[in-house]
Parts: C-alpha cells; structure tokens; sequence
C-alpha cells in the first residue's frame, strides 16, 4: 500500500506542478476558445490541461517500474506500456482538438485506434464472468470489439459530463477511489497478481486528478480540454479492462457450503461487470440523454447543447459549486455502494444505507435554494453567505465610518458585468440566495 500512495503523491504532485506553466503556455498558444452558447463561465480560459496530467501519468508509471514490489507489474505484464501508448495518442489528438477544433467524426476514429493500439498490445478482454454460468472465453474479435467499445463509451461519457468547473476530475477521482480499494483488496486479499496493474493504473488517476483539482474548481484557472477529459477516460477504461476477466473463482476459495451462500460469495468474482459501469454511471447516462435528446430533435449526436445534467442543475437554481457537489455525491454512492456490496452481498444494512442516502440526495435535488445559516453568534465568524442578514449592521455602520463616506447604510447591489480576461470562470444564473434587503458595504 505505501509504494501505491508513494505513486499517487507523486502523481499529483508533477500534475499540480506542471498545471502552472502549462496555463501560461495556453494563454501564449491561444488555447482559449471564445464563450459558446453552452458554455457556463463568462472569462476565456485556457485549455490544454491535460498536458500536464500526462506527464503525471508519464511520472507515475517511471516512479512505479523502480519501486520494488510495482516494478514486478511491468516484468510481468506488457499492460503499462500498452495503456501509456494509448494514452499518449489520444492525448495528442487531444492537444489539437483544444488548439484547432477537431472534426468530431475524426476525434471518434483517433478514440478506435488508441482502443486497438492498447488491444494490440494485450490490454484486452479475455474472458467475462457471466452470473449462472461461470467463466465464458471470448474470441479475439468478440474481445477486440468489446474492448474498444467500453474505450469509446468512457472516453465519450467522461468528456460530455466535463461541463462545470472541478466535475469531471472530482467524479472520476470519486470513482477511480472506489474502484481502488476493489482491486486491491483482490490483489492484496485474495493474492491474485493479475489484478495488480488495474490498481496502479487506479492510483495513477487518482494522483492526476487530485493534482489537477486545485486549479479546476470554481473559478477554474484552467480546463483539462478534450486532451485531458479524454485521457483520463481512456485510464479509467484501461483499469476496467485490465481487471475485467482477470478474477478466477477457483482462486477465491469460493465454492464450499451451501448453494445459497456460493451465490453471495460468487459476488466479487461477478463485480468486474458491475463496477466499471458504475464508475461511468453518471456520465453514461447522460451520455445516453444526451443521445436520444439530439436524435428525437433531428440533431446531429455530437451536436452541443445546454442540456446536460449539469445544465439541468443550474437552471433549476443550484449554484455552481452545489451543483458539481451534487454530482460529486451521486457518484460516490454509486461507485461505493457497489463496492459495499461486493464485499458483504447479505447485508441488509448495506441496502438500507444505500436507500437512506438516496433519499438524502432527492432532497438536496429539491431543494435548490436552500442555504443553511450560521447562529448569530457565530457571523462573525463564517463567510457572508452563511449569515443571515449577510453584514451586520454594526459592521455596515463601522466601515461607512471609516471610508468616510456620506452613503448611505442601505443600498442595492448594483450588478457586476463580466471583465474580459484569463484569471478564471464564473457560472451563469441566480445566486442560490437573494441579496435583497441585506447589509452591503458601500
């Protein structure tokens, strides 16, 4: 566990690092498109994020071949070499959509041939455990073609939920963490060394995302692009599919005692169907959503709209942090139910836990503009949102006094236009509280 932390701090590390110069890199190459109409921040920002999380990733994996125990993990197994080839070409495809606008069909063709570079290369389904049935083997075509396709489906589905500042990183790293501890407790519980390169991969993409996050949450100073929200899908389906398969029953000591509790114990060996559609839960549906939503309107399916989930959030009166909280949530119960599940399939509680923290998100859903208020002995202490009245009025009164000024307490805030430049994003909408009738400095 400590060589695998070592590797995610390090990870995050170079991508925080490398996140600084690579801004300033963008604002001189121009990678800063013009506001569209779906886009929700009101200031150009720079794109080519992603450059720095590759050479995060490209850190991660030379820290992890010198460490002892992960170095076993490239002698053994020819699948970080083929998950860092396929990175780096959907990478650089990336790099260029942010600069020139790549055509979509074409970003669709570069996303299949990284697939089959990393297929070529042997990161692959083998084979599928199928509940009633065991182990089913699968053909090279069946599993080149199921391969490539949960490639293309996790690329796509991370880059379409990539709309609010800090979503796409935060989701992925949710989930990445969940679909760690999954892999590493079959590595580490059961000693199956076949699972071993699905958790470095876990933690790699964790330490990318952790390491982007303090420049992309709200205001971002900076977008990760399509050279980052498709390199890390395409991470995020290479550790999927490094795992999928790879579990023998046999190994797990599974089939002792009754037939009912083989069932439940058959839960682990069953999760890697499970878990990497999880992981992408959020963003595959409103992949699917955003689908059929274009197709019923005689659009194009790679059409842009403003009617992602994200949007949604916005436009029925969450702010921009509450909404990417919100999705952050979601992802969480998603991704650590299953993995809940997966280790004790018979309890109840685990059910109920689940349905209780659901019902706690539908609430949060409904209520948009709700803001929870400090006691008034504790304003002083909070940021103004929290207060209930916003300024005091002796703190109104007491810096009137000391600016010297002959205006008067109470004022309406006069709204604030967008300034032109670099320095990050705003989103779009109503505050989730009014400031009328509050204590403003003037």
């Amino acid at each position: 566990m400590r060589e695998y932390l070592l590797t995610l701090l390090i990870t995050a590390a170079v991508t925080y690092l490398l996140t600084g110069p690579v801004r300033k890199f963008a604002i001189v190459a121009g990678a800063m498109p013009e506001i569209r109409a779906r886009d929700v921040h009101r200031e150009p920002t720079p794109r080519l994020g992603g450059i720095a999380m590759f050479f995060g990733l490209c850190a991660g994996l030379l820290v992890a071949d010198h460490l002892e125990n992960l170095n076993e993990v490239f002698v053994n197994s020819n699948e970080p070499r083929a998950l860092l080839s396929g990175a780096a070409l959907i990478w650089l495809i990336g790099v260029l959509d942010d600069k020139f606008e790549i055509d979509a069909l074409i970003k669709l063709g570069g996303q299949m041939i990284a697939a089959g570079v990393m297929v070529v290369q042997g990161l692959t389904i083998l084979w599928l455990p199928v509940p009633g049935v065991g182990l089913v083997a699968v053909t090279q075509w069946q599993g080149t073609l199921l391969t490539v396709a949960l490639v293309v489906i996790t690329i796509n589905a991370v880059n379409f939920v990539d709309g609010l500042d800090g979503l796409a990183a935060g989701m992925v790293c949710i989930a990445t963490a969940a679909f760690f501890m999954y892999a590493y407790r079959i590595w580490y519980g059961y000693g199956i060394e076949a699972a071993a390169p699905a958790t470095l991969f876990a933690a790699i993409l964790m330490g990318m995302c952790l390491g982007f996050l303090p420049h992309n949450m709200h205001p971002a100073r900076i977008f990760m692009g399509d050279s980052g929200s498709m390199l890390i899908g395409l991470v995020l389906a290479g550790s999927a599919i490094s795992v999928t398969g790879q579990i023998d029953p046999d190994r797990l000591n599974l089939f002792s005692g009754s037939e009912r509790s083989t069932v439940h114990q058959m839960v682990p060996a069953y999760i890697p169907l499970l878990l990497p559609l999880t992981i992408i839960a959020i963003p595959a549906a409103d992949l699917v959503l955003a689908i059929v939503r274009r197709t019923w309107r005689g659009q194009s399916p790679f059409a842009a709209d403003r009617g992602h989930l994200h949007h949604r959030l916005l436009e029925i009166g969450h702010s921009h942090s509450r909404a990417v909280l919100i999705m952050y949530f979601w992802s969480a119960l998603i991704g650590f139910g299953v993995l809940a599940y997966s280790v004790n399939s018979a309890s109840m509680w685990i059910v109920l836990g689940v349905v209780f923290l659901s019902a706690i998100g539908l609430v949060m859903l409904l209520l948009p503009r709700f803001t929870p208020h400090a006691p008034r002995w504790a304003e002083r202490f909070v940021p103004p949102r929290y207060r209930r009245y916003g300024e005091s009025v002796e703190e109104a009164e007491e810096s009137s006094e000391e600016a010297g000024e002959d205006a008067p307490a109470l004022a309406e805030p006069a709204p604030v236009a967008a300034v032109p430049g670099v320095n990050g994003a705003t989103a779009i909408g109503a505050r989730p509280y009014s400031d009328k009738g509050r204590k403003v400095r003037i």
